[in-house]
């Protein structure tokens, strides 16, 4: 087995080879794969840019007539993705190891993008300073900055390539420990949390422990949500407490915190048994006050804190939130129900409180009913963050996963 190290071998192959020769020292087999297309490579390459190419069913020729940098990289992509599934089907890959650019960022993290969880992947790019979501996704990839630009040998690229092959080094050589018979026994279950909605998935992930499940809680930040809809679909959970669906205001109100338009389909089409609830519909995420759209600015907005800025969704918005869950849970292939909590939707939504709105809250409810189909849709006289609302939510999932089963 071997780590796979990516880069263009025409701009990079200096830094691949200083990356190698360190990986080597700490007991690490390396296959160098060049995904460069245009200059001669610099280093010696274990799988060539023709092999590469070849994978993705053009050739390097065809790509420098064509002269086209950005269908290049694509077919580099498509070329390292398909070899490092290949290698990793066959017994063959320990972890990944990407050296870049933009476009050696690109070409090495849709490959890292496309295996589970837990292989060891580690991307040195003059991006990982900014927001990297582009990039790692939902995946377990770790962002490290280059600092200076990836042209070059000197005092300080040493230092940071060292210090990456060793970070690769550790997690080959330091594999995570090997689930317990028992641990694998346990069934796992998901569970959706914002700091407004803590209280109830706190007491709801209680109670489904204490039933004997194993419970994963994601934070509806966006790529949270969209990191569950993914180990959804592949498979890990036996049921989803959908408690905190926010990231569906982020989506249709245009927010930062979305987590896409599949947000609330994985467990609907999987067929395994939901249980969802609305926490945190009630706003809108923006970051520091100055990043909120002109258009907004004559909203109700309350400061979270000093990067962090709510706004109130509106009735009308409600209605649309209604609608959009509604419809994608009316469509379930297996059992589920929708909850809802009469008393406010997260703590701001409560009596007293800034985001207090009964209109939007009947309207956001109204909507639900109007759109869920036959899917189950119950009413409490309850806050979300009541501890009883929260057992009845995780009595209710557990009540579907007996019957499910």
């Amino acid at each position: 087995m071997a780590v796979y190290l990516i880069a263009t071998l025409d701009t990079k192959g200096a830094e691949a080879n200083y990356v190698r020769h360190q990986l080597s020292s700490l007991g690490v087999a390396t296959v160098v794969v060049d995904a460069g297309c245009l200059g001669a490579a610099t280093c010696a390459a274990d799988v060539s840019r023709a092999q590469v190419f070849g994978l993705a069913g053009t050739s390097v020729e065809a790509m420098q007539q064509q002269g086209d940098r950005g269908v290049a990289i694509a077919q580099a992509c498509a070329g390292v993705r398909r070899l490092v599934m290949q290698a990793f089907d066959g017994g063959a890959l320990q972890g990944v190891l990407g050296l870049g650019g933009s476009a050696g960022t690109t070409i090495a993290t849709t490959a890292m993008r496309a295996l589970p969880l837990g292989v060891p992947k580690l991307m040195v790019s003059t991006l990982a300073s900014g927001n990297v979501r582009a990039w790692v996704a939902d995946k377990d990839i770790t962002m490290m900055n280059s600092v200076v630009d990836i042209l070059g040998l000197n005092r300080i690229s040493r230092t940071l390539l060292h210090h990456a092959a060793a970070a690769m080094a550790g997690m080959v050589q330091h594999p995570a420990p090997v689930a317990t018979p028992e641990e694998t026994q346990r069934p796992l279950l998901a569970i959706t949390m914002f700091g407004v909605t803590t209280p109830c998935a706190e007491r709801a992930k209680q109670v489904l422990e204490q039933a004997g499940y194993e419970v994963l809680v994601f934070h509806a930040t966006g790529n949270g949500g969209e990191a569950m809809e993914s180990l959804i679909r592949e498979g890990w959970f036996a049921g989803v407490l959908d408690i905190t669906t926010t990231e569906i205001a982020d989506e249709l109100c245009g927010g930062v915190l979305s987590a896409g338009p599949m947000r609330l389909t994985a467990a609907a089409a999987c067929g395994i048994p939901q249980v969802v609830s609305v926490g945190a519909t009630d706003m809108v995420n923006f970051h520091a006050r100055e990043s909120v759209p002109a258009r907004f600015l004559e909203r109700k907005l309350h400061a979270h804190n000093a990067s962090v800025t709510l706004m109130r969704t509106t009735p009308a918005e409600n209605t649309a939130i209604g609608l959009d869950i509604g419809a994608k849970l009316a469509a379930a292939a297996g059992p589920c129900e929708i909850h809802l909590p009469a008393l406010g939707v997260s703590d701001l939504d409560r009596a007293g409180q800034p985001f207090a709105d009964l209109a939007a809250r009947s309207a956001l409810f109204e909507s639900l009913k109007q759109n869920a189909g036959s899917t189950p849709v119950v009413s409490h006289n309850l806050h979300l963050n009541d501890p009883r609302f929260a057992e009845l939510l995780a009595h209710a999932l557990l009540r579907l996963l007996a019957t499910h089963s």
